[in-house]
């Protein structure tokens, strides 16, 4: 860890806690800075806060006051999920207070140089897929960021031996000023997050802002098939590493005859790889770019993409029974993410689905369910999604309480040879705190059902 001076006897807020707010609390204290936690959560109620205040840090808890800002702050450290319509954050930009992320911290300590990976769809398992080739190729890398483990604290750890993966939302990418990954990645861009941005625009440009600070000496991987995002990149100084899935590319990551390429170098044929799915053929050339990038050889990648069956809660098979096939792709919260990994089977499926109702229609769904055999359905959007259902012409379609009660459901709908996916195409929050609560329970379940035939 780099002990830098940048925050010494400067008045910091730590807005919103969770995981990334406790951390940067104690990283700015440690440093030197005069910190304040704000969390809306009550004092009697807040645990985090309650340790923070034993480390001698200020903490106001119980709602967001406006009021906070005379204090006289010179710096806010925001945690992502705040969004900026917030009184207090809206207040903050009014006053020209500077707002970061704690990702921000994460690259000003950092001893290790550092992957980025953002985009909208594929981010964990491109972060993943890097990390295990860097690892195999004994690389010493760390994964961080949205994918789990908050990123300042990883580097207080990290040393100039490794590499730092992180995963980047952009929600995270709104709050950097100096961060500069040596590689950045975008895996691709579609619509997502509008309640939290307001806007295409604002969105994508949270996302692309991940190149911004890099020079002529680093790179980015970028996703060659959406000429918008070309468009979009336009303006990095970074080398531009592109990749495609169809197209071949002499200069880039592809694919030709069957075989993954990168800069023409044939890596690996595509029978060997065992994660399904032609979107997951997008995160196998990011990742396999900037490992190639990294100096990587080309046997630690065959190895992990000959073994790598996929991330949790992300079209992950689960174990197979009576001919059935269960896969968990929990982390499917939008029609776009569903649809990809309902494409990446042939056999047929019993779809479940269902979850919190954001106001939209599943007509650009009903493509995808075209190949579906019958639909099990839970929550909110059940009745919005039989009706996608219908014009997709699926004949068998039943409503559920929840996912406990779906996996029977769709059990007793199969036969030997079909797959069984969850792939809600909707957020969790109805029913479940977070998408991974929803895998898991989906994961118990099935299991439940096997020990119980």
């Amino acid at each position: 860890m780099i002990n830098i001076n940048d925050y010494q006897h400067k008045k910091i807020l730590v807005l919103g806690l969770a995981k990334s707010g406790v951390v940067a609390a104690s990283l700015l204290h440690q440093l030197g800075a005069f910190v304040t936690v704000n969390d809306y959560k009550p004092f009697e109620e807040n645990p985090e806060a309650q340790g923070l205040l034993e480390q001698g840090i200020k903490v106001v808890c119980g709602s967001h006051p406006v009021e906070l800002l005379d204090e006289g702050f010179e710096l806010i450290v925001k945690n992502p999920g705040i969004p900026y319509s917030n009184p207090l954050v809206k207040g903050a930009v009014q006053l020209g207070l500077p707002i970061i992320t704690e990702i921000e911290l994460a690259y000003r300590i950092s001893e290790a140089e550092m992957i980025g990976i953002t985009g909208t769809n594929g981010k964990t398992t491109t972060t993943t897929l890097i990390y295990e080739m860097l690892d195999k190729a004994y690389r010493k890398p760390l994964i961080a960021g949205n994918i789990g483990t908050v990123a300042s604290e990883v580097a207080q750890q990290a040393t100039s031996e490794n590499t730092m993966v992180v995963e980047l939302s952009s929600f995270q990418l709104m709050g950097i000023q100096t961060f500069r990954p040596r590689i950045a990645i975008v895996t691709n861009l579609y619509e997502a997050h509008l309640d939290y941005h307001g806007s295409w625009k604002e969105y994508t440009q949270a996302k692309v802002d991940i190149t911004k600070n890099q020079t002529k000496s680093d790179f980015l991987i970028v996703n060659a098939d959406q000429q918008e995002l070309l468009d979009l990149v336009s303006f990095t100084k970074a080398n531009i590493i592109p990749f495609s899935t169809k197209e071949y590319l002499e200069e880039g990551a592809s694919v030709k005859d069957g075989m993954l390429t990168y800069f023409g170098e044939e890596i690996l044929s595509l029978e060997e790889i065992v994660l399904p799915g032609a979107h997951n053929l997008e995160n196998i050339l990011a990742a396999v770019a900037s490992v190639k990038l990294m100096g990587v050889e080309n046997e630690p990648i065959r190895q992990v993409l000959s073994s790598f069956t996929g991330v949790k809660h992300r079209t992950q098979f689960i174990c197979e029974k009576d001919g059935r096939k269960f896969y968990n792709d929990s982390k499917a919260t939008n029609i776009l993410a569903a649809s990809s990994a309902l494409n990446a089977f042939s056999q047929p499926v019993i779809l479940l689905a269902g979850g919190l109702d954001r106001g939209n229609g599943f007509e650009d769904f009903i493509p995808a369910l075209n190949g579906v055999k019958a639909l099990v359905l839970f929550g909110e959007t059940a009745e919005k999604l039989e009706k996608a259902g219908r014009a997709a012409g699926i004949q068998i379609i039943q409503h559920v309480h929840n996912v406990e009660e779906a996996v029977p459901a769709a059990y007793e709908l199969s036969e030997a040879g079909d797959v069984i996916l969850l792939s809600p195409a909707c957020a969790s929050w109805d029913q479940y705190k977070t998408f991974e609560v929803r895998g898991d329970i989906f994961i118990d379940s099935v299991h439940k059902l096997v020990e119980s035939k």
